[in-house]
């Protein structure tokens, strides 16, 4: 049985199904600059619509790269920081299974989007008793 979510695997062949942020500290802090630079972390489907990927840097420090087809979003930020990385991508992550169990409740709706107010005619005060 394959992930519920998503995977995260490294070059080295390393695989966790629905990673934990501690999982993605643990993979990150396991990256070197000889045999195991990066980590790639997506749904567990044929064509997945976003992934997220941590890489070694030469100069030192880690590369973040995060894609959302569906939402157009493309962040590349860089950090010395496991730690932080781990969280930052376990919150941006927690946000696209979200997304998809919205989707697989409610068969044929699309990403949940803000519905413009209705316009209502102006109020009127009320000139009291007669």
């Amino acid at each position: 049985m394959g992930a519920r979510y998503y995977g995260a695997d490294s070059e080295n062949g390393d695989r966790i199904d629905d990673p934990s942020g501690d999982a993605l500290f643990m993979m990150i802090s396991d990256l070197s600059d000889l045999d195991n630079t990066f980590v790639v972390v997506q749904p567990d489907e044929d064509d997945p619509v976003w992934f997220a990927s941590v890489a070694v840097l030469d100069e030192g420090g880690y590369e973040t790269v995060r894609r959302d087809t569906t939402r157009n979003e493309h962040e590349v930020t860089t950090s010395t920081s496991i730690n932080d990385i781990a969280r930052d991508l376990t919150t941006w992550m927690a946000t696209r299974r979200i997304s998809a169990l919205q989707a697989r409740s409610h068969p044929g709706v699309g990403p949940l989007r803000p519905v413009p107010a209705p316009r209502l005619p102006p109020l009127r005060l009320w000139p009291g008793p007669p």
